[in-house]
């Protein structure tokens, strides 16, 4: 299978430099990650593009660090407007992403991502994109009530599935959950396990083609 891999950060990249895939650094956030993303593919045809790396896990997932979470769809989460205690996506604002046509920026997955979180024994849910990192717990209960069974929050998952979908290609993502998403307890990441989690995950999706 011809796939590209984007991931945010040349650390993550060099885990995954010699799988049989090509690998492209975006640099961190949705916007940054759909620039990689358009020009990866229009440099190069692929079959499937995979948003891969660390993430966090929110409360209610079961997820714990070197946990492993696939997609079932990719949430553009904070995209809309606060409205007092309310927030309000793109459908109740009557805006898109999209010129044409409505969207709410809530991205299908490739056909196939089921079947492998089943094979893989992975976490199988929604993947949250935030341009803002989770600081609190309280913002990340809501966040999860919002998106009932949300699994984890990245900052580039949106923007890859964004161009993948533009450019007519699958996409998925694929995280290796490092920590749980709230409070910012740098000594309860777990980097090392959620990376090896990232990779075992995309060696599997690799060897299925």
């Amino acid at each position: 299978m011809n796939v590209l891999i984007v991931v945010a950060t040349a650390a993550e990249a060099d885990r995954l430099r010699d799988l049989p895939a090509r690998v492209t650094v975006s640099g961190v956030g949705p916007v940054a990650a759909a620039l990689a993303t358009a020009r990866a593919l229009a440099e190069q045809s692929h079959r499937l593009v995979v948003s891969a790396g660390i993430g966090g896990a929110y409360p209610g997932s079961g997820l714990q660090p070197g946990d492993l979470a696939v997609s079932s769809r990719i949430v553009q989460a904070d995209l809309g407007a606060q409205d007092g205690e309310a927030f309000l996506d793109l459908t109740e604002l009557g805006l898109s992403v999209l010129p044409d046509v409505p969207h709410a920026g809530v991205f299908e997955v490739w056909a196939e991502a089921a079947a492998l979180a089943r094979q893989l024994g992975a976490a199988y849910g929604p993947a949250l994109t935030l341009s803002t990192v989770t600081g609190s717990a309280e913002r990340a209960q809501r966040l999860a009530a919002r998106y009932p069974g949300a699994l984890t929050e990245g900052m580039e998952g949106a923007g890859v599935a964004h161009a993948a979908m533009l450019a007519g290609v699958p996409a998925l993502e694929v995280r290796g959950i490092s920590n749980p998403a709230g409070p910012r307890d740098r000594s309860a990441w777990r980097l090392g396990e959620a990376l090896a989690a990232t990779r075992w995950g995309l060696e599997e999706l690799l060897a299925r083609s």
